[in-house]
Parts: C-alpha cells; sequence; structure tokens
C-alpha cells in the first residue's frame, strides 16, 4: 500500500486571492505614504505567515506518513514474534505450548479426538545419516499431515520426532480414518534417505468429552501410541482398544 501523502488543494486559497487583492490596492493606491507602508509591512508579514504554514504543514504530511510507515512496520514485527512464540521454527506447524491452549481452549466448547504421533526409529535415522537428514524427515512427515488435515483441524510438534493432531468434534472411526491416511501418505512417501529407506509412524488416538483438559487427552492417546509400538508400530491405535493388545 502506498502510504505517501498526496498532494491536497491549497488550505490558504482565501487568504492568497485576499492578499492578491490586498497587493492590487497597494500598487494602484494613492494617499498616505504612511498607509501605503503600513499596507506593505502588512502584506510582507501575511507572506511569511502563510510560507511558514505551508512549510509546516509539509512537514507535518511526512512526519505522518512515516508515522504510518512505522506503526505498519510495528505491526508486522508483532505478528512475526507472535508467529514465532505459536510455531515451531523449524517446521512452521504449531509448538506444543500452542496446542495445549488450542485443545483446552477446544475441550471448553466441544468434544475432541486427539491424534498422537511418533516417527519410528527417528534416532537410527539420525545416527546413520545426521541430523540434516533428520530434519528433512521431520519436514517430510509434516508435509504428509498437512495434506490431510481436514477443516478445522491442527497439527502441532510436541517433541523431537512427535507430533500432535487435533480434530475438534471427530468421533473415533472418523479420527482413525484420517490417522490411517496419514499414516500411508508417511508410509510411502520418498524422504530421499541413503538406500531408499522408508519412514514410518506409530498413531495413538483419544476422544475427549467437553470440559476435560489436554493433559487427559493426551495421556490416552500416548498410551495408545505405545499400544501401537508395542504392536509393531507403523499403526494405528484407539485408546478405547489399548487394553485389548
Amino acid at each position: 500500500m502506498d502510504l505517501m501523502p498526496q498532494p491536497d488543494t491549497d488550505l490558504f486559497a482565501h487568504e492568497h486571492d485576499a492578499l492578491s487583492s490586498a497587493r492590487a490596492v497597494y500598487e494602484n493606491a494613492a494617499g498616505e505614504s504612511a498607509c501605503r507602508a503600513a499596507l506593505g509591512e502588512l502584506m510582507a508579514h501575511y507572506e511569511r505567515l502563510l510560507r511558514e504554514m505551508r512549510r509546516l504543514i509539509r512537514r507535518s504530511d511526512r512526519e505522518e506518513f512515516e508515522m504510518n510507515r512505522l506503526n505498519q512496520r510495528l505491526n508486522e514485527l508483532a505478528g512475526e514474534l507472535e508467529f514465532r512464540a505459536n510455531h515451531d521454527p523449524l517446521t512452521g506447524v504449531l509448538n506444543r505450548a500452542a496446542v495445549i491452549d488450542i485443545a483446552n481452549g477446544i475441550l471448553q466448547r466441544e468434544a475432541l479426538a486427539l491424534v498422537v504421533l511418533d516417527i519410528d526409529h527417528f534416532k537410527q535415522v539420525n545416527d546413520s545419516f545426521g541430523h540434516p537428514a533428520g530434519d528433512a524427515v521431520i519436514c517430510g512427515v509434516v508435509e504428509c499431515l498437512r495434506r490431510l488435515l481436514p477443516e478445522r483441524a491442527e497439527v502441532g510438534r510436541v517433541g523431537g520426532e512427535e507430533f500432535s493432531v487435533l480434530l475438534p468434534g471427530f468421533g473415533f472411526t472418523q479420527a482413525r480414518g484420517v490417522a490411517e491416511a496419514m499414516r500411508g501418505a508417511i508410509a510411502g512417501y520418498d524422504f530421499r534417505l541413503p538406500g531408499g529407506r522408508r519412514v514410518t509412524a506409530s498413531f495413538g488416538i483419544s476422544r475427549t468429552a467437553r470440559g476435560a483438559g489436554f493433559d487427559q487427552a493426551y495421556g490416552q492417546a500416548d498410551e495408545a501410541l505405545y499400544g501401537a509400538k508395542r504392536g509393531g508400530r507403523n499403526r494405528v491405535v484407539c485408546a478405547d482398544s489399548v487394553s485389548s493388545l
């Protein structure tokens, strides 16, 4: 947006006209030289006043422009700081604090299905190929998750290789369908690791009623996640089926 002030009509048009009339009288007047001298002095002071007023207005316009530009930049910086406070710097998804805050807000209004997933054998990726390769895997997983996020869903990184997906109002059947699609997307994604090594993830799902808190939702989903790990990894387990494993 162009914030530069635009030229306006002359704010002193009437005064300028009055000055022109006075100058015409001055140039054509006959009579006492004292009156003529007084009128000349008055015109000189009046002209100086108009010049000074115009100068002050131009300076005020420039200062207003600079102030508007500064305010715009401050707003941009405030937005950047807010984003950094709520998002993971590597992937751009929500960070743990933001996930907790949003989940608790959802649970005040409605039930929440929470999907917690963990990249299988991620330490081996870092140890075998280095941390840059590990970071690339994390970003690839996030890309898979984002492609399949339903409307109103949120995704966040809550640990090194652990993520959470918030599904407001979803039941177990719907949430499991989303999680299975995500699991398949990750398993089929080409992470370009040496030797064509594939990456998989394990998923746990909880469904928490309105009025509960994030800790309860996460605890149940985390228990289901470890059920998926114990069951062989690269699978989805719901909290209501953990006891049968």
